[in-house]
């Protein structure tokens, strides 16, 4: 396991308002939930005023999807880690992994509880914006996995299941590591998964 990680910058005492605002707005969002942060407690974490919201962000909504992309970033920048010290194809697999159970150990303020953008789409509507960018995020993680999955040996035909499953597994995983609040269940995923590999 890491060593924990700050989930977001420390706040320098000038930085732009949509920096700011975006930083409260994580922080709120992966805390209290959508629906449980106002505008007025994150302009008021942020230190600006709410005409400073609307300058930069056409709405709430708005900033759900601004935050939602930000997380994806913030994920890809852990998985981008990972991978740079992954020497073959099962480590790049694996990586995957890795770097979902690096996001469970950052220090968040009121403790890991599990992937921030299900926890988003859980409370948006069927058709919202937002749902959209968790979509592709899920849909590009288990991308990445076919990729690495397809550089193994073996038959071609196994690549997209195999994704697909580890996909299943890796979610199923966060969610559980989010219930109990740490990255034991991602890493018991990761070892399954290694097995799995192994016997390819």
């Amino acid at each position: 396991m890491m060593a924990k990680q700050v989930a977001t910058a420390t706040r320098p005492s000038r930085r732009p308002a949509r920096e700011a605002l975006l930083e409260a707005a994580a922080r709120r969002f992966y805390a209290h939930g959508l629906t449980g942060t106002g505008i007025d407690a994150i302009t008021a974490e942020a230190g600006v005023a709410k005409k400073s919201l609307y300058n930069n962000f056409a709405s709430k909504a708005d900033l759900v999807t601004a935050y939602l992309y930000a997380r994806h970033e913030e994920w890809l920048g852990l998985y981008r880690a990972r991978l740079e010290k992954a020497a073959t194809p099962k480590d790049r697999v694996l990586a995957v992994f890795d770097a979902y159970a690096d996001h469970a150990d950052l220090a968040y303020e009121h403790g890991f509880r599990g992937c921030g953008l299900l926890n988003a789409a859980a409370e948006l509507p069927a058709d919202d914006p937002g749902r959209t960018v968790v979509r592709r995020h899920k849909e590009e993680v288990e991308a990445l996995l076919a990729g690495h999955l397809a550089e193994l040996p073996g038959p071609s035909g196994q690549t997209a299941p195999l994704a697909r499953h580890l996909a299943f597994l890796l979610e199923g995983s966060m969610v559980r590591a989010g219930l109990e609040g740490d990255d034991r269940c991602v890493l018991e995923a990761r070892g399954i998964a290694a097995g799995l590999l192994d016997s390819l």
